[in-house]
């Protein structure tokens, strides 16, 4: 696939982590269609690629709808265990998330459409498929589901492998794992061992200079302020040479917290996390210009790290599969 230009299909497609990752990579890409239901993350993408996406008058003849490449990270909510239901704490607790069942109507459940898109595509199949998602999908009330997406797979002609990939194995310093499953159309397993991995970077590169960093951030929240060094659900940890998996939300427990010192603790700022993801700072400044501050903070930029897939991991991916380097 080396030296021809990529065809790339984004399904439940985000703010665009591996078209940023294939752009790092000096690789030609085409994305041939992007999905994405979240309109303030469909703006971020649209502002970060604008210069792609600009209108030419293009003829349907010979039109080509065939990606290469098919990615999709379809909602981990309901698989994830941060998804569960009942009590927080004590008995009735459940903290397995509602599921992925084809058919229940769950965010998660959109994995399936995945295989009917690539079923409805006839003969032709893409030479890969990759899914992200949440390492719950393979507890014993998911696994079943997983299962079967590799039996569906299998039968639309792939070879599948998965691996749980932690962002700290490609230089972010985030506690993040993930399960990667990469199917590849009838050819040999897709092997992980040899992805190109890079030692986990100084967090202090990815941190703004913490003087500049408004009040606005600071822990205000009595309830935060007195579990910060606690265990358990309710706690805010102090960051040190990692952060935990970055989430949605930075403002509640459990949280992650920077010591600035005199008793004062502040959250992480929406650039930081997007750096944690491994965005560039023109990236996140591109998606700020389309989005509006709602109270403290950009929400929406907040919920549109926490949603996302490390950019180095993908880039890792693509230079086994596309420049064919291995470590």
């Amino acid at each position: 696939m080396e030296n021809e230009t990529i065809q790339i299909l984004e399904l439940f497609g985000g703010i665009g982590s591996p078209r940023c990752a294939l752009r790092n990579l000096n690789i030609p890409t085409k994305a041939i269609d992007y999905v994405e239901i979240n309109e303030k993350a469909v703006r971020s993408y649209n502002s970060m690629f604008r210069e792609e996406l600009a209108y030419k008058t293009q003829t349907v003849v010979g039109w080509n709808l065939k990606p290469d490449i098919l990615i999709h990270g379809s909602p981990c909510q309901d698989m994830s265990i941060a998804g569960h239901q009942g009590k927080a704490t004590g008995e009735g607790r459940i903290n397995r998330g509602k599921g992925s069942d084809e058919g229940s109507g769950t965010r998660s459940s959109l994995m399936w459409e995945t295989i009917h898109i690539i079923e409805n595509m006839g003969e032709w199949r893409p030479r890969y498929v990759i899914w992200e998602n949440v390492k719950n999908v393979k507890s014993k009330y998911m696994r079943p589901n997983f299962d079967r997406y590799m039996v569906e797979m299998e039968r639309l002609g792939y070879t599948n492998n998965f691996e749980v990939l932690d962002a700290r194995e490609f230089g972010l310093p985030q506690a993040r794992e993930r399960v990667f499953t990469v199917s590849v159309l009838n050819g040999e397993k897709f092997e992980f061992d040899d992805l190109i991995r890079t030692p986990m970077r100084n967090l202090q590169e990815f941190l703004e200079d913490d003087a500049s960093v408004p009040d606005v951030y600071d822990v205000t929240q009595p309830s935060v302020l007195a579990c910060i060094g606690e265990k358990g659900i309710r706690r805010a940890t102090v960051i040190k040479e990692c952060t935990y998996t970055i989430t949605t939300r930075q403002d509640r427990t459990p949280a992650q917290v920077i010591d600035r010192g005199d008793g004062r603790y502040r959250y992480l700022t929406e650039r930081e996390c997007w750096r944690l993801m491994g965005y560039t700072d023109e990236d996140f400044d591109r998606a700020k210009a389309v989005q509006e501050r709602n109270g403290k903070y950009y929400k929406a930029l907040y919920d549109q790290a926490g949603n996302s897939i490390a950019v180095p991991i993908f880039e890792s991916i693509f230079r086994k599969i596309i420049l064919h380097e291995v470590a």
